[in-house]
């Protein structure tokens, strides 16, 4: 029997064995993989952000949060939201807190929604312009999210019952 909130709503069903299992080895493995391209290259390909990302990936993978468009294209968008706004306003607050606002509207815009991704422009604005430049978009970010979404694509199909993603790109 389900529990009841103090709202009056139900707790979702308790995970199975098996997704937990695959929540414990998709982010153990999803965050590892790039720690060691990291190590390899010696280039970071780790965001705090990709933390999240894999919660969802791994715990939630039938969520419209957790497919590939939303988290590559998510990730991308916030983080050039960030970048644009760090390199051409500065880092103030005001200036952080309207790229995280302008990041959110544009993935609404673009139908690409990751909730992990809107911490992009405040990881961008906190390392400041000697940390992060340009290629900060494509290492790690793009790069990083698809290679979340790979190991995504591997460990979310380990069982018949599950199809991941639900699309790729969709309909317009």
């Amino acid at each position: 029997m389900m529990k009841k909130l103090i709202g009056g709503g139900e707790l979702p069903p308790r995970a199975t064995l098996s997704q937990l299992i695959r929540g414990f080895v998709g982010g153990t493995v999803g965050i590892l993989f790039l720690c060691l391209l990291a190590e390899q290259s010696e280039i970071p390909w780790l965001m705090a952000p990709f933390g999240a990302t894999c919660v969802l990936l791994f715990a939630v993978p039938t969520s419209p949060l957790a497919q590939p468009r939303n988290i590559i294209a998510g990730h991308f968008i916030s983080a050039a939201v960030g970048l644009i706004a760090l390199y051409g306003f500065g880092d103030s607050y005001l200036v952080m807190a309207m790229a995280v606002g302008s990041a959110i509207m544009l993935m609404q815009y673009f139908r690409a929604v990751h909730p992990p991704a809107g911490a992009n422009p405040i990881v961008i604005a906190l390392a400041g312009t000697s940390a992060v430049d340009w290629t900060f978009l494509f290492i790690p970010v793009l790069i990083g999210s698809i290679a979340l979404v790979c190991v995504g694509a591997m460990l979310n199909n380990t069982s018949a019952q599950q199809k991941w993603p639900l699309y790729w790109v969709g309909k317009s």
